[in-house]
């Protein structure tokens, strides 16, 4: 850890993510006992290690706010994207960055937080965190955990980590396989309750629309649209021809997960002359524009509802993003060939509702078979809704088994 932090301190002057980092957790735990000190009600800390787990966390956090009207709801972050997006997010009645993980760190943090109870969203199980709020009496649980036979915990050498996994109070996994792997560990305070995204996406679809002008000028014309997520460079090579074919009779939005100026001028070029960025457009030039560039953050999950189609990205690089928000509105799914550790991905595509390409010929050949195939598409679409309002409920579950805990929130 401490060599970690050095990294990031050393990386900071070149890195804008190192940078907010570094620059958030200083001064840190004094300002959370700062923060804290005059507030005599009980509190809940949720744990998320960044954007992704939030959101996978948020249906939980704001059961709990129904569910424990009294608390109030501490939100950590490990990462500046998620920090950043979020740390003024009303459903939260604190939120900071989290402390590195020392024993030192820990002891501070849960004095000032004192908190009733501890939920970490799917990842990051703190070594030190977890052994001071068991030495405190704190429950501490995982939720929306997933597991591989592959990771560490289940090595021969991972007994160190399998201590980690032992100081949690109890595990909601997404699925049975996960809980198996954990009960051969000789874990028995697990049980399956599902993933809680899909709480999340199916709420946001149906949730009455917020207003976005720039968005709903765009496709006032009517034109089929695919909302491309999150992607990445080594997306575009394989998205970029897919554009370029159908520019005259369709629409894209296109939304990076990172918002570099590197990689919007690569999307702008995809498209030269028809492609406009968010933060520059009016209702008139987007309606010139074939190519919506969101050169923002926190937009992607209401403009799916736009689109006819979706591409996600990342799975030409390190693995594929959120799909989920995609299938909610009933989109056909097309993204890259890295996607088999995402379990929501590999039952899409078994499905028949995602698609994964390894090139540009091929992701052309699968968007081809449903865009001109107005039937095809609208079975996937169907079925997309039905996958995922049948997977809903995981908030239910968790929010049931903690009232059965007899925890003294």
């Amino acid at each position: 850890m401490a060599l970690y932090a050095l990294l990031l301190r050393l990386a900071a002057p070149f890195n804008p993510k190192a940078a907010a980092w570094v620059a958030g957790r200083q001064e840190l735990l004094p300002r959370i006992a700062r923060a804290l000190a005059g507030d005599a009600a009980p509190r809940l800390w949720v744990h998320c290690a960044s954007l992704g787990e939030f959101e996978q966390g948020r249906p939980l956090i704001e059961g709990l706010r129904r569910q424990y009207p009294g608390h109030k709801i501490v939100l950590t972050f490990f990462s500046p994207s998620g920090y950043e997006v979020r740390k003024s997010w009303p459903g939260a009645d604190y939120v900071f960055y989290l402390p590195l993980d020392t024993a030192e760190n820990a002891r501070a943090f849960v004095a000032a937080v004192q908190p009733r109870l501890a939920v970490f969203v799917k990842y990051e199980f703190w070594y030190y965190f977890l052994r001071e709020l068991q030495q405190q009496y704190i429950p501490a649980v995982a939720v929306a955990a997933i597991f591989r036979p592959s990771q560490v915990f289940f090595k021969p050498w991972g007994g160190f980590f399998r201590e980690i996994l032992s100081q949690l109070s109890y595990i909601f996994t997404q699925n049975e396989a996960s809980a198996k792997l954990l009960r051969g560990l000789g874990l028995a305070r697990v049980s399956v309750a599902g993933d809680t995204r899909f709480d999340t996406v199916a709420a946001t679809a149906l949730a009455p629309a917020r207003p976005l002008p720039l968005a709903e000028a765009f496709v006032a014309d009517g034109a089929p649209v695919l909302v491309a997520g999150s992607t990445w460079p080594e997306d575009l090579p394989a998205l970029a021809p897919l554009l370029r074919k159908h520019a005259r009779a369709m629409r894209f939005v296109v939304a990076p997960h990172e918002v570099s100026e590197a990689h919007l001028q690569e999307i702008e070029a995809a498209l030269p002359g028809l492609t406009v960025r968010y933060s520059l457009a009016s209702p008139a030039t987007v309606a010139e524009a074939r190519l919506l560039l969101i050169d923002n953050v926190g937009m992607l999950s209401q403009l799916y509802r736009f689109g006819r189609f979706a591409y996600i990205g990342g799975a030409f690089g390190a693995g594929l993003h959120n799909t989920l928000e995609a299938a909610a509105f009933g989109l056909p799914v097309f993204f890259g060939p890295r996607y088999e550790r995402f379990q929501e991905a590999v039952e899409l595509v078994e499905l028949g509702c995602a698609f994964s390409v390894d090139s540009a010929r091929q992701l052309e050949a699968a968007f081809d078979r449903l865009y001109y195939n107005e039937e095809a598409r609208l079975k996937v679409q169907d079925t997309s809704l039905d996958y995922v309002h049948t997977h809903a409920g995981a908030t239910g579950r968790i929010l049931q088994q903690l009232k059965t805990m007899n925890y003294e929130l």
